[in-house]
């Protein structure tokens, strides 16, 4: 696959594609559209939000009623699936990072299962067309979403936990 990220010095590779070993399918609902491309994209959603440059999500045919009890200003949750990054990167070397960490310990869409999550604002909704505004994202044009869930952020942050001491 020529699309994909370069393997960095210090990265290592699975010795499997985690693309052939599949266990369940995912249905994709629409796609995002956004000004992104490889090279120009936000590396998050707060960077994107940086730039003023909002996206849309165009739902497929089918699937505008599930919109039903959203409005505009509503947080929401994007599940999507980042499909030009690579799935066989055990360690990752960010350009930020000295060192190559595991790919659970990265916020990188490159892993097993490249899917991201974006908690989002709606700015305009059509829900006769499916067709949802959204204030910025970080991810490239056309890309497949997975899913939608509102926000909720009373149970969406994890709670503080207290560490035992060390020995």
């Amino acid at each position: 696959m020529s699309d994909q990220p370069e393997v960095r010095d210090g990265e290592t590779v699975l010795s499997f594609d985690p693309s052939e070993r599949v266990d369940a399918t995912i249905r994709f609902i629409g796609h995002i559209h956004t000004p992104w491309k490889r090279g120009d994209c936000p590396k998050n959603v707060t960077r994107a939000r940086e730039t003023g440059e909002g996206a849309h999500v165009q739902l497929e045919p089918g699937f505008a009623e599930c919109l039903r009890g959203l409005s505009v200003g509503d947080g929401i949750m994007l599940m999507y699936w980042m499909h030009s990054a690579r799935r066989d990167l055990m360690t990752q070397r960010p350009r930020h990072h000295a060192v190559a960490r595991g790919t659970f310990s990265l916020r990188s869409p490159n892993r097993p299962n490249p899917i991201a999550l974006a908690a989002v604002r709606i700015t305009a909704l059509n829900l006769d067309t499916g067709r949802i505004e959204i204030d910025a994202i970080d991810c490239f044009d056309g890309t497949p979403l997975v899913d939608i869930k509102p926000s909720a952020p009373a149970v969406d942050v994890p709670p503080e936990i207290e560490m035992p001491a060390e020995r």
